[in-house]
This record gives C-alpha cells, structure tokens and sequence, in this order.
C-alpha cells in the first residue's frame, strides 16, 4: 500500500510540477486489499491528457455506493472581496463521526493562513461531520481537506481579529453542514432523514454522547423506519448512553409534540399527529435532561432492509 501511494503521488507530482510532499492522498475500498497501483496510474495518465472537468464530474467520480452527486457553495465578504468555497464530497455508509467514512474536499480562492484554516475546518467539523451517522461504524480512511488558492487577492485572514473572519468562517461551516447532511440523507438504504437535538445535559459533550446513543440505536431507527411512535426506544438509548440523566427529570417529543414529560406519558399526548410526523422524510426527534444547560444536535438516519441488501453483497 505505502509502494503504490508513493508511485502515485510522485506520477501527480511530476505532472503539477510540485513538491510531493503538496500531493495529498485519500482512498475507499475493501480493507485489506491492496491498492491498485498499475490501475491508478493508467488512470493517471488519462486524467492528465483529458479536458477539464465539472465539479459534478469530480463528485461523480469519487462515489462508491452513493446514489447522487454531493456538493455544496457559499460565499462570504472578505477584505471587500467576495469569496468563493466549494466543496464535493462521497459518503453513504459505514459513516460514524470521528469523522465517519466519507471523502471531501473544500476549495476556495480566499487567501488564509494555513494555521488559521486548520483550526476553521477543525471547530467545523467538529460541529457537522462528527455529528452525523449511518450505522455507527468508522471507517480507517476518512478525510476531510480544505484547499486555499488566493486567487481572490484579500487581504490574508490570520484570525478571528481580521475584517471578514467571522463571515469566512460562517461559509466554510455551512459547506461543511450541507455536505455532512447530504451524506446522511444518501445514507445505505435510508428513507428518512432525522435531526435529533438533546436539551438540559450536565454538559455539551454529555448532550453529544446521548444523542449519537439514539441515532445508531438500531431499536430507534427501525422504528422510525417503520413510523412507530415507540418513544420507549429513546428512553432506552438514553439510559444505554452512560451519561447522567434522571428518569424523573426526562422528556421526548417529537417534532413539536411532547410525548412524555417528567418521566411519563405526557398528560396531552395525541398520537395521531406524532404519526403523521413520522409518514414524512424529515423527523426531529427531541429530548430533554432535565440536568444541566447542555445541548447537542445529531442528524442520521433511518434502518431499513436496504442497507442489509447494499452490504451483503458489498464486494461484487
């Protein structure tokens, strides 16, 4: 593997006439399988003498079991300037944060310290594609880069006390957002895409854990799959997350209605209209603590027989 990754981006090296430390790299595939270096550089050699192609092109190309094009724009106001992001990115299972089995990549012609779009793409990730999940399994080869050309000749960012900071690093953490969603939505098999935002823990990272205990608790999932308004499900994620929490002090709703409160059945529970969220593609799932001031917001999705069919015959 490490002979075909130096094959590789010393064949792209000489191409660009770069450095090949300036050659980054990222891969999918069956783990275990080595990387087919004679493949890539014939595919190389095409690439080089082809036509410039589309970004749709390039999303295209990077998807494995993807079923659609991923990508996402903005813009922001910087130095006077208006500049430019863009970013692709392929992912639609064995996605868990940290950051989760996806490819993306970021470009925009801001000029920004290194340093200072690290820590950016770092604190955005950290709010988007470590905040979303699949199936709960982490890949070995996920990665996420972020490219700066300087062609729109701003003034350099080199922190938060530069005009236009704020509004870079706004755009860069709505691509992020946007790409992260888009894989979720993709996600192997999903049907319905689900937003769950935990209230009132002893802390973020506490709200952070319960909620990725919902969103890959199969229990939850085929239920959502299924429309069963089986808040049960969420009690029991909840309790199986580790994390202080007060059976007493605990409440759920869906979409806008409270399904228990205080521990029990809330006194105005309709199931009728929580059904009727569940029919749709977009479900919010809400829960409450009842401890602290902690808050977290988690998106996945839902478990139907799709993903089984996608991954039990993975490899042909």
């Amino acid at each position: 593997g490490r002979e075909a990754v130096d094959a590789i981006t010393s064949q792209v090296a000489a191409h660009l006439g770069c450095p090949h430390s300036e050659v980054f790299v990222s891969s999918t595939g069956v783990i275990g399988v080595p990387l087919p270096k004679d493949k890539a550089q014939a595919g190389l050699h095409a690439v080089f003498n082809a036509e410039p192609c589309s970004w749709e092109d390039a999303t295209n190309t990077i998807g494995t079991t993807d079923t659609f094009a991923k990508g996402a724009v903005a813009s922001a106001m910087v130095d006077g300037k208006r500049v430019e992001l863009v970013g692709i990115i392929k992912g639609s299972g064995m996605i868990a944060p940290d950051m989760a089995t996806m490819l993306g990549y970021i470009f925009t012609d801001a000029a920004i310290e290194p340093a200072f779009l690290q820590q950016l793409l770092s604190e955005a990730n950290r709010k988007t594609f470590n905040c979303i999940t699949v199936d709960s399994d982490t890949s070995t080869s996920d990665t996420i880069l972020a490219f700066a050309t300087g062609k729109a000749e701003n003034a350099p960012l080199h922190s938060f006390d530069d005009a236009g900071a704020d509004a870079f690093a706004a755009a860069l953490h709505d691509v992020c957002r946007q790409l992260a969603h888009l894989v979720v939505r993709d996600g192997e098999g999903a049907q319905k895409f689900i937003e769950i935002e935990v209230t009132g823990a002893v802390s973020d990272d506490s709200a952070h854990r319960i909620g990725l205990a919902i969103a890959n608790s199969p229990l939850v999932k085929t239920a959502i799959a299924g429309e069963d308004a089986n808040w049960g499900r969420v009690v029991m994620a909840v309790g199986k997350a580790g994390e202080p929490a007060d059976r007493d002090k605990l409440a759920i709703r869906f979409a806008d209605k409270w399904v228990a409160q205080a521990g029990l059945a809330a006194d105005s529970y309709d199931e009728a209209p929580v059904a009727e969220h569940l029919k749709g593609q977009e479900i919010r799932i809400g829960v409450d603590i009842g401890l602290g001031s902690g808050t977290a917001t988690i998106w996945t999705c839902d478990l139907t027989h799709g993903y089984i069919s996608i991954n039990a015959d993975y490899r042909s």
